[in-house]
């Protein structure tokens, strides 16, 4: 090997023909002009013979022209064959090549269209290799892109308003059921409820909370026409039981497996409850021990998705936000509107005080002012001694002020009475009445 690195004379002929990617070349203020061949200078007023240099001489006080750059005395291109061009296209792309190999490309690419192609694509793919931006999709994006095509051209079957808050919880759930690992859907959650006076719970898995909102779901499916997921016929109709018949029929640990089921079931009552017209809203839904309007059920399934999906995501250490406002403003509603009627069941067993002031149907009671602050809050009049009484601000004994998400987590049975964070004011008996039957609103 040579003193400059290269080869010996025998070793270039071995590899004759093949040309090399050259290192960064340096700045022309760094090249040895003095080495540079300089073309020659015709006698000034004429033109000189071919291959005679004559004699120059500069005046002592003249100042020389500078020279020019090594590129401007490149005049030639060097001819290169296409084996050899099209294997520096990716050296070209990356700006790698000398300023030979370069004029060789880009004069080759002139008349070459198949390099041609693959030189663009080349070129775009060196701009994906810049680290400096973010890959993560705008979050955004995805609600953007729905404006701009409803913008365009609305649903021919839009999704019923009543039926909105379940489309986007169970949606949301399962963006977070999509980024979770397998491993993760054995993690343990337990769920929480309230009973009379006390706060239960049941251990599952992430695997087996998906099941529990299918089977309860079941519900639903059956009230419109649908396959239920307990195969209908003896089925129980309180969720609970639903719930714990649906484990048991599983012969081993549910795994991710259980995800497509549920997001086919929740996709086809969304549907069928949009094709179904407006008289499906009223359609009973039977619990077992109560039951509700079609357009309440979903709002009681929506908020069961988001309890249960923030219960997944503390197992799994994955953020998860509150619905939108609108939402859970609809939420807090329909428990607001449960409320006379579980104050009035506790009451019969003996759980919360008699009634002081029974007034006919649709007249206005006693009542409790339920002030919900921040996300989705309102007003509500919770009726104490009747459910057919109607809420009155002339006749509100008390006040209890909640948050928003807190009265949710109370109504969810995850926070109890006690350590509710409520400012109260007024009379004792009916605030304890109405914050204990608001956690009797929970269930598994």
């Amino acid at each position: 090997m040579s003193g400059d690195g290269r080869e010996s004379e025998g070793g270039e002929e071995e590899v004759r023909g093949a040309r090399r990617i050259p290192g960064p070349r340096g700045a022309a203020d760094d090249l040895d002009l003095e080495s540079v061949p300089l073309p020659p200078l015709p006698p000034p007023g004429s033109a000189a013979p071919a291959g005679s240099v004559p004699e120059q001489s500069v005046p002592e006080q003249s100042v020389p022209e500078p020279p020019e750059a090594p590129e401007a005395l490149m005049t030639s291109v060097p001819d290169l064959p296409h084996r050899v061009l099209k294997a520096l296209l990716g050296a070209w792309a990356l700006s790698a090549c000398s300023a030979e190999e370069t004029a060789a490309v880009e004069e080759h690419l002139t008349s070459c269209a198949p390099c041609a192609d693959e030189a663009l694509r080349l070129r775009d793919a060196v701009g994906l290799l810049h680290t400096d931006g973010s890959l993560d999709l705008d979050p955004t994006l995805r609600s953007r892109v729905m404006d701009g095509c409803l913008g365009r051209r609305p649903a021919r079957i839009p999704v019923p308003e009543w039926a909105a808050p379940y489309d986007a919880e169970t949606a949301r759930l399962d963006a977070l059921l999509r980024d979770i690992g397998d491993s993760e859907w054995h993690a343990p959650v337990r769920l929480r409820w309230f009973e009379e006076e006390r706060e239960v719970s049941r251990r599952t898995t992430v695997a087996g909370v998906i099941g529990h909102l299918t089977a309860v779901d079941g519900l639903l499916s059956a009230a419109l026409g649908l396959d239920d997921p307990l195969g209908g016929g003896e089925a129980p109709l309180d969720p609970a039981e639903r719930t714990e018949r649906y484990w048991s029929s599983t012969h081993r640990p549910p795994t991710r497996a259980v995800r497509e089921p549920w997001r086919a079931q929740s996709h086809e009552l969304i549907r069928t409850a949009s094709f179904a017209g407006r008289n499906v809203a009223e359609a009973s839904v039977s619990y077992g021990a109560f039951a509700l309007p079609l357009q309440d059920a979903l709002l009681d399934r929506a908020f069961e998705c988001w309890v249960h999906g923030g219960d997944i995501a503390d197992a799994v250490d994955y953020p998860y936000e509150a619905p939108s406002a609108a939402h859970l403003h609809r939420m807090i509603d329909l428990a607001a509107r449960l409320l006379p009627a579980a104050v009035a069941g506790r009451r019969r067993s003996g759980l919360a005080g008699p009634a002081k002031d029974l007034v006919p149907a649709g007249g206005p009671g006693r009542s409790v002012h339920l002030a919900i602050e921040g996300h989705g809050g309102g007003d509500w009049y919770i009726a104490l001694d009747s459910p057919a009484a109607v809420g009155s601000p002339e006749r509100a004994v008390a006040q209890v002020a909640l948050d928003g998400v807190e009265f949710c987590r109370l109504a969810a049975g995850h926070i109890s009475p006690v350590e509710a964070a409520a400012g109260q004011e007024g009379d004792r008996e009916a605030i304890r009445d109405v914050l204990f039957a608001t956690a009797s609103l929970s269930r598994l």
